[in-house]
């Protein structure tokens, strides 16, 4: 090399991403910096495997990037920005030590270039847009003003050992007197979880987990698994969703809380259970508010009660139910009502809750194990044939029943797929089928998901028709709301939404499936408007015209998924060819009103037909929409 290095360390670096529609890829390089330009390299520098090279002086900003809750599907969690010309360059380090070094040093060397911006953008540029601001336009200007000798935060970067004297930043301020307050750091204290499920550990590497028991995290790798320590000291991997925090007003500790159950599920779920007294407690339509659901028999063949949580004015805040019995916190409440009736049907007899006996799925057997050994799967019957190839069931070292897919060989685009398959499996969401792996060390290659045992969503519905109340299928259409609303919130688009791409656990609970999956179909007749393939039906202007994806695309395939659930499996535009229905969508012409459909829920879909994108729903306002209209008899008070 021409020069010095100052800093050499083997970093990930991440795609320009030349297609929008092309997946990410994370790549290992040996980047070098030296007073002239930054270079990586691949596998050993003196090699000479040069894969690139930036010149200093066409660099406008090196800063941290905010992850703003994006997943990163590589080892290294800590990432920043190189911005120079019109590109900006998303580098990932090991720590937040080595990150701040690169900044740093980075910072140091381009300090005097002429083009340096005012403004960045502090937040990741994904599926069109920066997450920051929302600009759509990758050169837009920044957002947040741009601190040359600092990080985001303003505070000033400390100086580089041995070459403090060239520094212009000014000295830190001196530290506090002894006595005098922030003199001494209050040491961290540990967090110390509840485990709300068993867990046995798959691997070496993984802790197993009993419900109840309390551990200490030790790490958060990521966003779905932590290093936690059990009271005996050992150490080891645990799903995050299986555990939570331990603290007085965190409800899911306690075994009548149902998270995410809406009021039709809670009223099924208790006319199941059948018991004098059963209740949940579960999350309102309201945000941050809660509603106890009680089940009584001394009202002809039983009824159901849904009472509201009601908070005081003022502070603090206390908490009651039918009379103004006031608690300081809602466990106190409940345990209150567990004793007396007091203004309710019934006393709070016996909590009611399915979920706390169903574990979740994990996403992956164990913390970044994607790659599965064939060896450990056993293949049973058939379940069916899809896009890519056949499905069977089978299990994964004999314990764990899953979904086996075969891909076909020239069925999809598999180099492009691996590469992303580590975004898919980190995609853990208690409506979204899971992506536990895959086999790729032979062909065909597998696809390993989670095991949905009622099958596919339009099979499941036009097997029971008949059977349905409008209650019931505002349900389903709240699941996938649910499951769609968490893909959107990371930035993931469907592509193929629709009811065939939706699948049915044993408990009737409904999940979106193959996400992400239609743009590595290799097939001129499914990836083209003029095929019969193409699911134009389900399309909005903006892709069977311009193939432009968003999340308000999937929003439109929402709003007929909702048509198709209402008729009970009909075939939207039945009557219809493709091409005669791009023409009737262009021309303003929607499908109509389910007779199972109210008014409002129809209304539900007619705003997911807007012509114009931004004139859509998102999904948590869907969401919020059909929770309303679930919870829209009223409470009992």
């Amino acid at each position: 090399m021409s020069s010095t290095a100052i800093l050499e360390e083997t970093l990930i670096k991440r795609s320009q991403q030349k297609k929008r529609t092309s997946p990410l890829n994370y790549k290992e390089r040996v980047f070098v910096l030296t007073k002239t330009r930054l270079s990586y390299y691949e596998g050993r520098p003196e090699k000479k495997f040069r894969k690139g090279c930036i010149e200093l002086q066409r660099v406008k900003c090196v800063e941290i990037v905010k992850n703003g809750g994006v997943v990163i599907p590589c080892q290294n969690k800590y990432p920043f920005q190189v911005v120079y010309d019109s590109t900006t360059l998303y580098i990932f380090a090991p720590s937040n030590e080595s990150r701040t070094v690169w900044v740093q040093n980075l910072k140091e060397e381009i300090r005097n270039n002429p083009h340096i911006v005012a403004k960045f953008h502090p937040q990741f540029w994904q599926e069109g847009g920066w997450l920051c601001c929302g600009q759509a336009d990758k050169l837009a200007p920044g957002c947040e003003e741009y601190n040359l000798f600092g990080d985001i935060t303003r505070k000033p970067l400390p100086p580089i050992p041995g070459d403090e004297s060239k520094s212009r930043r000014p000295p830190p301020p001196p530290p506090p007197e002894q006595g005098a307050p922030g003199a001494q750091e209050a040491e961290p204290q540990e967090e110390v979880v509840i485990a709300l499920y068993d867990f046995e550990g798959a691997e070496s590497q993984d802790l197993t987990v009993r419900r109840g028991e309390e551990y200490v995290i030790v790490e958060k790798c990521d966003v779905n698994w932590y290093k936690a320590r059990n009271k005996y000291g050992k150490e080891g991997y645990i799903p995050s969703n299986y555990v939570t925090p331990k603290q007085p007003d965190n409800l899911e500790q306690f075994v009548w809380y149902c998270k995410n159950v809406n009021r039709n599920k809670a009223e099924e779920q208790l006319r199941n259970e059948g018991k004098e007294g059963g209740f949940m407690v579960r999350d309102s339509s309201s945000a941050g508010a809660y509603t106890v659901s009680l089940f009584t028999k001394s009202v002809g063949d039983g009824v159901i009660r849904h009472y509201h949580i009601k908070e005081t004015a003022g502070s603090p805040k206390q908490f009651y139910l039918a009379e103004k019995h006031l608690f300081n916190t809602i466990p106190a409440l409940i345990e209150y009502h567990k004793h007396n009736a007091a203004g309710l049907v019934s006393r709070l007899r016996y909590p009611v809750n399915k979920q706390n006996r169903e574990a979740p799925t994990t996403a992956g057997f164990s913390y970044d194990k994607w790659e599965i050994n064939p060896s450990e799967l056993t293949f049973m019957k058939e379940l069916g044939s899809g896009q890519f190839g056949v499905v069977r069931l089978g299990k994964w070292r004999a314990l764990h029943k899953v979904a086996i897919k075969a891909v076909r060989e020239g069925a999809m685009s598999e180099e492009d797929f691996i590469e992303e398959a580590k975004v898919m499996m980190s995609l853990s969401h208690p409506k979204l089928v899971q992506l536990y792996g895959v086999c790729t060390q032979q062909k065909p290659i597998y696809l390993v998901t989670e095991f949905m045992e009622l099958g596919c969503l339009l099979n499941y519905i036009r097997q029971r028709r008949g059977t349905f109340s409008p209650q019931n299928l505002l349900s389903i259409c709240h699941d996938i709301s649910q499951g769609m609303q968490y893909l959107e919130e990371n930035h993931f688009i469907h592509r193929d939404l629709a009811a065939r791409n939706c699948l049915v656990n044993d408990s009737h609970v409904v999940k979106v499936s193959d996400f992400g999956m239609a743009r590595y179909v290799i097939d001129d007749q499914y990836t083209s408007s003029s095929g019969a393939k193409f699911p134009v039906k389900w399309s909005p202007p903006e892709v069977f015209n311009f193939c432009k994806y968003s999340s308000k695309s999937d929003v439109w395939s929402f709003g007929v998924l909702m048509w198709e659930v209402f008729t009970e499996g009909k075939m939207p535009f039945e009557k219809n060819l493709n091409h005669e229905v791009v023409n009737m969508v262009t021309q303003g012409y929607r499908l109509y009103r389910p007779k199972m459909a109210t008014p409002q829920i129809y209304e539900i879909m007619q705003l997911c037909w807007q012509e114009r994108p931004e004139e859509r729903p998102s999904f948590a306002q869907i969401s919020l929409k059909i929770t309303d209209e679930i919870e829209a008899d009223g409470l009992n008070s």
